[in-house]
Formats: structure tokens, C-alpha cells, sequence
């Protein structure tokens, strides 16, 4: 009786549209069970799988990206380190240049200072050479001119050697020491 009731009042009675039927809302919801079933079946596990393999994709570039970034840091301080070496041996390498340099400087000085001394040196005993060359040859004129200056105040010849050579060295001695005696005392 509720049936025809309901089937009555459906038929005479216009339909609310704010109110749903019943066979709109069974149908909906079978519709709505099995696009939930295909969407949950075929395009859920696709979504899972694509989401997982961008997670695993990002996570991996991630992971290799920080492997890189830490061989990149030790790579880095490696090179800090060699060119730190590098410096110290560039300074080491000048330290010892300049020391290397000073010493050389050194030893050319007292070489220079050697051949200077070395020069004047024989400067010195050449200068004495020649003046007992000219010593020796001024006596030997000297005494020639003596000779002969002595020979003709005399008035005899001194051509004997042995009375010459007496002659000479007394006049010589003469020179050499200084006089004594006043002018004029003799």
C-alpha cells in the first residue's frame, strides 16, 4: 500500500527538483563505485609507480649530487693543499737564491779583493824593480861622469877599474848620507 501510495503521489504530484529520485541516486552511485573501481584498478597504480620512480630519480640525483659535491670539496682542498705546497717551495726556492746570491756576492768581493790586493802587490814590486834598474843605471852614469869630472880636476886618468869603482862608492856614499857639517867648515 505504501507503494501505491508512493506511486500515486508520484504520479499526481510534480516532481521537487531540489529532492533527487531514487533511481538518479542508484545510478549515480554505481557509476560513481565503478569509475572509483577503474580509476583504483588502472590509473592509481600508474600514478603510485610514476611518483615513485620521480621520488627514487630525485633522491638518487640527490645522493649523486652530493657525492659529487664532496669529491669536488676534497678534489678542492687537495689542489688548496698542493698550491700551499707549491708556495712554500717557491719561497723556500727564493730563500735559498737569495742566500745563494749573497754568498756568491761575497765570494766575488774577496776575489776582487784578492786580485786587488794581488795587483797592487806587483804594481809595488815592479815599481821597485825599475827603481833599482834606474838606481843601478843612474849610478853607473853617475859614476862615469864622476870618473871623468874627478879625472880632470886630478889631472890623471882614472881609467884603472879597481880605483873607479872606489871612487864612485865613496862619492855615492857622500850623497847618501846627509852632510854633517856646515857649508864652509872644511
Amino acid at each position: 500500500m505504501k507503494s501505491l501510495l508512493i506511486l500515486a503521489a508520484a504520479e499526481g504530484e510534480e516532481h521537487n527538483p531540489l529532492i533527487p529520485l531514487w533511481e538518479e541516486i542508484a545510478i549515480s552511485l554505481v557509476v560513481f563505485g565503478l569509475l572509483f573501481f577503474l580509476i583504483r584498478k588502472f590509473v592509481a597504480p600508474n600514478f603510485e609507480e610514476t611518483f615513485a620512480e620521480r621520488t627514487q630519480a630525485i633522491e638518487g640525483g640527490l645522493a649523486a649530487a652530493e657525492t659529487k659535491q664532496a669529491e669536488a670539496d676534497a678534489k678542492l682542498a687537495e689542489l688548496e693543499a698542493q698550491l700551499a705546497d707549491a708556495r712554500h717551495e717557491a719561497a723556500r726556492i727564493r730563500e735559498e737564491a737569495r742566500e745563494q746570491g749573497a754568498a756568491i756576492i761575497a765570494e766575488m768581493r774577496e776575489q776582487a779583493q784578492a786580485e786587488s790586493t794581488r795587483i797592487v802587490e806587483h804594481g809595488k814590486a815592479q815599481i821597485e824593480a825599475e827603481r833599482q834598474q834606474a838606481v843601478t843605471s843612474l849610478r853607473a852614469e853617475v859614476g862615469t861622469l864622476a870618473t871623468n869630472l874627478a879625472g880632470r880636476i886630478v889631472g890623471e886618468s882614472l881609467d884603472d877599474d879597481a880605483r873607479q869603482g872606489r871612487v864612485v862608492e865613496r862619492f855615492l856614499a857622500e850623497l847618501e848620507t846627509p852632510s854633517t857639517q856646515a857649508p864652509g867648515a872644511n
